[in-house]
């Protein structure tokens, strides 16, 4: 199912997409203001966000690593910040955005009763298009390398969430991580009353 060009078709004559930021540092005091709006589900699908159409809520243990990791939760992907271009046989795109005062992803995580809480925000660079502009290494951000996810042929895990090769970086803005604010996976974020 081609969900994301039609999507983007609408989307990008009212989104600018924001330019990579100048520096790779960030206080996240300040990205914990700019992302709060996004609380409110409804504020980020009226902003062109849109559920992971997989309906997943991504888990350590999806991954091979250990269960007591946590949960990254459920992604809310803006496909016009992403530059998505294909869906099948797996997401790719063009983006080369690396500004997290515009995340390109929100991270929820489900409630028992249904709703969803805000507990993250994360960027996602396709690495053709990263490398195809001229970068020889993933993006940094306060230090740190992003990760760089890519399927690996030899398991039956799926540790690129569907998408082609990418650089990306996770921000835990509105839930603490014991192992780190910019850390992949959260202790403290669970799947448990995911209804997929």
């Amino acid at each position: 199912m081609n969900w994301a060009l039609p999507v983007v078709a609408t989307l990008v004559a009212g989104i600018a997409t924001v330019s990579a930021a100048s520096s790779d540092q960030y206080d996240l005091d300040a990205l914990r203001m700019a992302a709060e709006k996004y609380k409110d589900v409804n504020v980020a699908l009226a902003e062109g966000y849109i559920p992971d159409p997989s309906g997943h809520c991504v888990t350590a243990a999806d991954e091979g690593k250990p269960a007591d990791m946590g949960a990254m939760g459920i992604h809310y992907l803006n496909p016009a910040v992403l530059k998505i271009t294909a869906t099948e046989p797996r997401v790719d795109g063009g983006s080369i955005h690396t500004d997290f005062r515009a995340p390109a992803i929100l991270l929820y995580e489900p409630q028992a009763d249904g709703s969803l809480e805000l507990v993250g925000i994360e960027n996602l660079v396709f690495e053709a298009a990263w490398r195809g502009a001229g970068n020889d290494g993933p993006p940094h951000m306060n230090g740190r390398s992003w990760d760089h996810m890519v399927d690996n042929a030899e398991t039956a895990l799926d540790e690129a969430h569907g998408f082609m090769p990418h650089f990306d970086q996770h921000v835990w803005l509105f839930r603490e991580n014991p192992m780190g604010n910019l850390e992949p996976f959260n202790p403290n974020v669970t799947c448990n009353h995911h209804a997929s």
